[in-house]
């Protein structure tokens, strides 16, 4: 290596980290049910043979499993045993069981926690109401682009606009891949959302499903709570009504988070 290249890591090497990580996030994005090869290279943008190479060498690590039976790839242990290693100073899911509960029981609907994780949003907690039909459109674990979800639209709704249209524009080709969205409709639906005071989304993944999401905290938003349910429950009327709910357990959630970063 020359003097000039010192030190300099090898773009072989980072596109191979690139690609392992992107599709782990993307068999992540289906949770339990996992994903068929053909899945995953669409999702990916990436050969069919370059992600089965990559996927059987995850397998050999414990990274990815695959269903004998349905052929699907889905989360494997190795990524369970070390996130044991990788906790966080406090749970915000821990720290936020209450307010779930208390949401599914005030709207005996299903109630979401979102997580900001760069890109994304993740589902970390999940409350049920005692509703008939339920809304079951997120299993803890899964990850979505920041916009497709209720809880991730909240999050770019309570962004600067600035930072909010760099997200929307890093995952816009994702969108189409995972829902009926693209980026002009998210940005819609961001504008929107700032304009009344929450989010909403009717059916952008599972048509027949609507939901409802306000994010905290104000100013720097790290999460969101989310309402989940069949479309016809969530009229302009009990949006309202939501919305009002979830901004109050938000800013009950708010101080919590300051207490607990004050104590840390």
């Amino acid at each position: 290596m020359t003097a000039d290249g010192a030190g300099a890591e090898p773009r072989s090497g980072t596109q191979s980290i690139e690609r392992l990580v992107a599709m782990l996030r993307v068999v992540a994005s289906r949770g339990r049910e996992g994903m068929r090869l053909g899945d995953v290279a669409a999702a990916t943008g990436l050969p069919t043979s370059t992600c089965h190479r990559l996927l059987q060498r995850m397998e050999i690590e414990g990274l990815v499993e695959r269903h004998q039976a349905t052929r699907r790839y889905a989360i494997g242990p190795l990524l369970f045993e070390l996130g044991l290693l990788a906790r966080p100073r406090f749970s915000l899911a821990e720290r936020c069981e209450p307010a779930l509960a208390e949401l599914a029981e005030q709207t005996q609907d299903t109630i979401y926690l979102s997580e900001r994780r760069g890109l994304e949003a993740v589902c970390s907690a999940r409350a049920l109401g005692d509703f008939p039909i339920k809304a079951l459109t997120l299993d803890v674990g899964i990850r979505r682009p920041l916009g497709i979800g209720a809880g991730g639209l909240a999050i770019l709704c309570a962004l600067p606009p600035a930072e909010a249209e760099e997200l929307i524009e890093a995952n816009g080709p994702r969108y189409a891949k995972l829902s009926h969205l693209d980026a002009d409709r998210v940005r819609t639906a961001v504008r929107e959302g700032r304009d009344r005071g929450y989010a909403f989304l009717d059916g952008p993944v599972f048509p027949g499903t609507a939901a409802v999401g306000v994010a905290f905290p104000a100013g720097a938003p790290v999460a969101a709570l989310s309402v989940a349910a069949i479309s016809s429950r969530l009229d302009e009327h009990r949006r309202r009504e939501v919305a009002g709910l979830l901004h109050q357990q938000a800013q009950r959630l708010s101080g919590v988070l300051r207490s607990s970063l004050a104590g840390a």
